[in-house]
């Protein structure tokens, strides 16, 4: 004998969530997320500000090569005019052979820094992700202006800095753990229901006899864990406990980056003018040395001397003003990226 059974139906289970277990899980997975989205955009101002920092470097370096180009044409034209003189029997091979040192040696600067421009070039295609020996960044005269960034509250900063932000959704979700592990505490409820219809006849499936529904209201709660509930509210405060910590570290880190972008500022603008000033006075001490020299007044060792001198604080005043520039950015970074002042239009990154 065989005999048919039909059915058709759904189930629906709803839990209440009258202890806020749901609620917290939603928040922290909330959390989480946000907190992921800022480290995405951390790791992308350390890495913009790496970009400009090898960047502002390489333009340094062509300053300073620009430089030594110009002292290596000075100094071989002097080399050529001390070896006439010495074919003329009016200097010595001592002097011909200190200039042809002092040629020598600036060339050998001359070539550290090329090498060096290549090296932050090469670093530069890294970052652009373009293979090394495929890209090429021209040479530029001159270096740019430090831009005059604009100071922040400290309230400002922590709404800016994507690290602090990062900190602040992991301290979130941590809190939204220990709810989570307390809801252990009360029961689960949960709602639930079906409706669907059985009948031995496929034709009578869906009519009104052979219609069936079902509602209903169920609990569930541990009554003896072995304290394995309290060690998860403990576990969950001990790491808020941690992300706090972290999290005021980070602030005071954010703090004290800014603080020393600050002092660098005032610093090394104040040594950059002192630079330059020591090499006007060590341009002016060269010129009346070669005066002198000519004159029969002075050895030529005095000009080595000041020639080496003059070359020194004018490499000075170029790295100082990288410096400046090197600064700026890890200032920048430090405030949180780039800004932009919509009353004058201005925008930075």
């Amino acid at each position: 004998m065989v005999q048919n059974d039909f059915t058709a139906g759904f189930t629906v289970n709803y839990e209440l969530d009258l202890f806020g277990r749901v609620r917290r899980q939603v928040e922290s997975a909330s959390a989480t997320a946000e907190q992921a989205q800022a480290d995405f955009e951390s790791i992308r101002l350390v890495l913009t500000a790496e970009l400009a920092a090898d960047y502002f470097a390489l333009r340094e370096t062509d300053a300073e090569i620009a430089l030594l180009e110009r002292t290596l044409q000075a100094q071989k034209q002097a080399q050529g005019y001390i070896s006439d003189r010495h074919e003329l029997g009016a200097a010595s091979a001592l002097d011909l052979h200190q200039q042809e040192a002092l040629t020598s040696a600036t060339q050998t600067q001359l070539t550290l820094l090329r090498d060096q421009r290549a090296r932050y070039q090469n670093a530069l295609a890294t970052l652009l992700g373009v293979p090394a020996p495929d890209f090429r960044l021209e040479k530029k005269n001159g270096l740019a202006t430090v831009p005059m960034i604009p100071l922040l509250a400290p309230a400002a900063l922590l709404e800016r800095r994507p690290d602090i932000a990062s900190s602040e959704r992991a301290m979130a979700a941590a809190n939204a753990q220990i709810g989570m592990a307390k809801s252990a505490y009360y029961p689960s409820l949960s709602l639930g229901g079906n409706y669907g219809s059985e009948a031995a006849d496929i034709a009578k499936l869906f009519s009104a006899p052979a219609a069936l529904w079902a509602l209903g209201v169920s609990a569930t709660q541990t009554l003896f864990d072995a304290g394995r509930t309290r060690a998860n509210v403990a576990f969950a405060e001990a790491g808020y406990r941690q992300t706090v910590a972290v999290y005021r570290q980070t602030v005071l880190v954010a703090m004290q980056e800014v603080q020393d972008g600050l002092n660098g500022t005032a610093t090394l603008a104040d040594a950059h003018g002192s630079a330059k000033r020591a090499a006007d006075s060590a341009g002016a001490a060269l010129s009346l040395s070669v005066d002198r020299y000519k004159l029969g007044a002075a050895n030529h060792l005095e000009v080595v001397v000041a020639e080496q001198a003059y070359l020194t604080y004018q490499r000075q005043a170029v790295q100082l003003q990288g410096q400046q520039l090197l600064n700026a950015v890890r200032l920048i970074k430090a405030l949180g990226g780039g800004w932009h002042n919509v009353e004058k239009g201005e925008v930075a990154q």
